[in-house]
C-alpha cells in the first residue's frame, strides 16, 4: 500500500518514528534554526534520530534502514553536517556518522568495531570474561583462531585491545557504557550484557 504521493507507508512510518527521536533526543542537538530547516522533510530529522540510537552507523546502513535513496541520503547527511548536527569519520573503507560533539576519538573507533559482528563479539565476551583466551573467543563466537587473531591485531592497532598479557579491553568501562547505552542496536549479546552491566563495573584504571 502506498500513500497518495507514492511514498510507501512502511517507509513513512519508519521515518516518522526516527524523526520523533530526532526531535526529542538531546543527542540530535537540533537548534531551533536547524529544526526549522529540517522541516522540509521527515528524512533529515529521521537521520538525526537514527544516529542518536545507532551512532557509528555507516552510509549504507543509514540508507537501507531508513529506506532512503542514495542521493537523498547523501543530501541530508551533507546538510546535517553543515548544520553541525552530525559528524563523519573514516573507519577503513567506511564513512561512519555520529551526533556531533558526543564522542572522542577512542569512542568513535570503538563504535566502528562494535558495528562489526566478530570484533563486537570479541569485545563483549572480554567484558564479560576478562580472562578469556583467543581459543575461548573462537569457541564462543564459532570462528577460527586465525580470525580472532586477525581482529585482535586490528583492535590492538586502534588502541582498543592490549595483548601484552593475554587479551584485555582498553578503557573497558568506556566500552561497556557504549555497549549498554546502545545495546538495542548491537543485538542480543549486547542486550544480555546490558541487563547484567552492574556485574562488570569493577575495573580499575
Amino acid at each position: 500500500m502506498t500513500t497518495s504521493n507514492g511514498v510507501d507507508d512502511e517507509k513513512r512510518a519508519t521515518l516518522r518514528r526516527f524523526a520523533a527521536l530526532g526531535a526529542a533526543s538531546p543527542l540530535a542537538g537540533l537548534s531551533e534554526s536547524a529544526a526549522a530547516d529540517t522541516g522540509e522533510s521527515d528524512a533529515r530529522d529521521a537521520i538525526a534520530g537514527y544516529l542518536s540510537t545507532t551512532p557509528g552507523a555507516h552510509f549504507s546502513k543509514i540508507r537501507d534502514d531508513l529506506q532512503l535513496g542514495t542521493g537523498e541520503t547523501q543530501h541530508h547527511l551533507r546538510r546535517l553536517e553543515e548544520l553541525e548536527v552530525i559528524e563523519r569519520y573514516r573507519d577503513g573503507d567506511y564513512k561512519r556518522f555520529v551526533p556531533a560533539g558526543r564522542f572522542d576519538e577512542f569512542e568513535k573507533q570503538a563504535l566502528g568495531y562494535l558495528r562489526r559482528e566478530t570484533p563486537r563479539g570479541m569485545l563483549i565476551e572480554l567484558l564479560r570474561n576478562p580472562a578469556a583466551t583467543g581459543g575461548d573467543l573462537a569457541a564462543v563466537l564459532d570462528v577460527s583462531p586465525p580470525t580472532v587473531s586477525k581482529y585482535a591485531g586490528e583492535l590492538e592497532d586502534e588502541g582498543l585491545l592490549s595483548r601484552e598479557d593475554g587479551y584485555a579491553v582498553e578503557r573497558p568501562e568506556t566500552v561497556l557504557v557504549l555497549v549498554v547505552r546502545h545495546a538495542d542496536s548491537f543485538g542480543d549479546a549486547a542486550r544480555q550484557l546490558a541487563r547484567n552491566a552492574d556485574q562488570y563495573l569493577t575495573y580499575d584504571g
